[in-house]
């Protein structure tokens, strides 16, 4: 659990920093460097999207995804949570929704990449923590940034990238065979498509409920979980 625990505890960090040293940037600044932040999370999103080889099932894995995760409405649960420890910090005084949006768009990028998903793996079998630390040097630097133009609240996804990392790692201790290279080709694939979602919000061209789209990462990992099942 070191390269989980790592990942998270730099995210808080970089993220104080942003929000308390580098948040009092002009507001012309702010808009342009979100525009640039949005336009560099859909290249990031769609060129990682790429690696799929099986497209029927990436469309099938955001479709059905979309649909339990809409059901679930995981997105108000996000935000819930946003705005409660906003209210715990603030007394529920100015921001909620910049503090819930912060909270929730970091989360879903920090927990949405390939290396999330490789380097959680390579902690779980070998203890090899190197993804994951070479992902906390990005992540620590997005979370500069997002801190600075989105707030406190992108402190606080360091929570879900830890329970998510880890919750992987543990996994791969115990369900390794399920873990094949083609399922997590295929969960990263759709995982970086939700990833340039994010990026369509930065950009304000039209508000995704991006969480709700977090159940389509696992679709692949259900599909050949079933195909090994009942085709061996």
């Amino acid at each position: 659990m070191l390269g989980p625990l790592v990942n998270a505890v730099v995210i808080v960090i970089c993220a104080l920093v942003g929000a308390f040293f580098v948040r009092n940037i002009p507001a012309r600044f702010e808009e342009i460097l979100k525009k640039a932040i949005g336009l560099a999370i859909i290249y990031i999103g769609v060129s990682g999207a790429l690696v799929n080889q099986l497209p029927l099932l990436l469309i099938l894995s955001l479709v059905s995804g979309a649909i339990i995760g809409e059901a679930i409405n995981i997105d108000r649960w996000f935000n819930k949570f946003g705005l409660w420890a906003e209210r715990k910090i603030h007394g529920g005084t100015g921001g909620a929704g910049s503090f819930s949006k912060g909270f929730v768009q970091a989360s879903i990028l920090f927990c949405s990449g390939a290396m999330a998903i490789v380097g959680s793996m390579q902690s779980g079998f070998y203890g090899n923590h190197e993804t994951l630390f070479a992902k906390t040097i990005l992540d620590g630097s997005i979370s500069i940034v997002f801190g600075a133009t989105l707030g406190i609240g992108v402190a606080f996804s360091a929570i879900p990238v830890f329970i998510y990392q880890g919750g992987i790692a543990l996994l791969s201790m115990f369900a390794g065979d399920a873990l094949s290279a083609e399922t997590i080709r295929e969960m990263a694939a759709v995982g970086n498509l939700v990833v340039a979602a994010i990026g369509f919000n930065f950009l304000d061209i039209k508000e995704i409920r991006v969480a709700n789209f977090i159940p389509a990462i696992f679709i692949p990992l259900v599909y050949f979980s079933a195909r090994g099942l009942f085709f061996p």
